[in-house]
């Protein structure tokens, strides 16, 4: 993997945004911050969670858990088993669609995901909710009522990832006790409910937005990812509510099976996560003066994105 990372030709988008300003725990209150990071989905522009990685680990941002959709789930798990971004980015930058998928034409859908499973063993260093280095939850979502499907006390961890990450339409999906599941962002875009649920005063969310509306769809897959965009742009504001701080890297104009731009969307990952850091500094710092410096930077955010 290259040293560098960064590029000119490849700026962040950042955003910040929020109903209001989630207090800074105040001086001497003896409740300790914990960082909950919250990773979306995105299919193959989900390897620019990598980038966000890399400047947490460089910077030694404490992150106390990590909860992902989709994408986001397979990059939060290598997390939280203890790989590093630099161990997550060599596999990202040489994984392709066939490392996860396999053709097995059905009524449910096309291809399968039997070799995610595969994939997941070579990439992750533990591989049940216990054992996790810190944390970790993954959310799928029941095709049946709609609901989300929460992930992350105890038991195997590849189901779950193999479900949070069963695209409609595309993927077929996964069976759990009495239901079928498929892709965690049909019901929770960005999990950052999941990381309050999970102990976090604080909580980073990565946004991997889609397309913008003058990307008109050429296929049936591109049909259907727009349809998640209309659909998520409807529930936006609950995971931005429950969000201290949203990261949103430059990949709109990436396709949602990018494999082969894997170095640009790790820029892209990387340059909006620097973007974030006096914000990052000042969530962590107990020095009141740091705490209006986040408080500021909060309310001088940009508007949210638009479908």
């Amino acid at each position: 993997m290259h040293a560098n990372w960064r590029s000119e030709r490849w700026l962040p988008q950042l955003r910040l945004w929020g109903p209001r300003p989630k207090p800074v725990i105040a001086p001497g209150s003896g409740e300790p911050r914990k960082i909950g990071l919250a990773l979306g989905g995105g299919f193959a522009r989900g390897i620019a969670h990598v980038g966000v990685l890399r400047v947490l680990e460089r910077n030694h941002i404490p992150i106390h858990c990590v909860a992902g959709v989709s994408a986001g789930a397979i990059v939060a798990a290598a997390f939280a088993s203890g790989a590093t971004a630099e161990e997550i980015g060599k596999v990202g930058c040489s994984m392709r669609f066939a490392d996860v998928a396999r053709f097995s034409l059905c009524r449910l859908g096309f291809v399968d995901s039997v070799r995610m499973a595969r994939f997941l063993h070579k990439l992750l260093k533990s591989f049940r909710f216990e054992e996790m280095r810190i944390p970790l939850g993954v959310v799928a979502t029941d095709i049946a009522t709609g609901e989300p499907v929460m992930f992350r006390t105890k038991g195997d961890v590849v189901l779950p990832i193999r479900a949070s990450c069963s695209y409609p339409g595309l993927f077929q999906p996964v069976p759990y006790e009495s239901r079928l599941l498929v892709d965690g962002a049909m019901s929770m875009e960005v999990p950052a409910v999941m990381a309050r649920e999970m102990g976090a005063t604080h909580v980073i969310s990565v946004n991997l937005p889609m397309q913008g509306v003058a990307a008109h769809p050429r296929n049936v897959f591109q049909v259907v990812n727009r349809c998640f965009q209309i659909m998520q742009s409807r529930t936006e504001n609950d995971w931005r509510g429950q969000s201290d701080l949203v990261i949103s890297p430059h990949v709109r104009n990436m396709q949602w099976d990018c494999f082969g731009s894997a170095m640009q969307l790790i820029d892209a990952g990387e340059q909006a996560a620097l973007e974030a850091l006096p914000a990052i500094h000042a969530m962590l710092n107990t020095d009141q003066d740091a705490a209006g410096a986040f408080s500021n930077v909060l309310s001088s955010s940009t508007a949210p994105l638009q479908a």
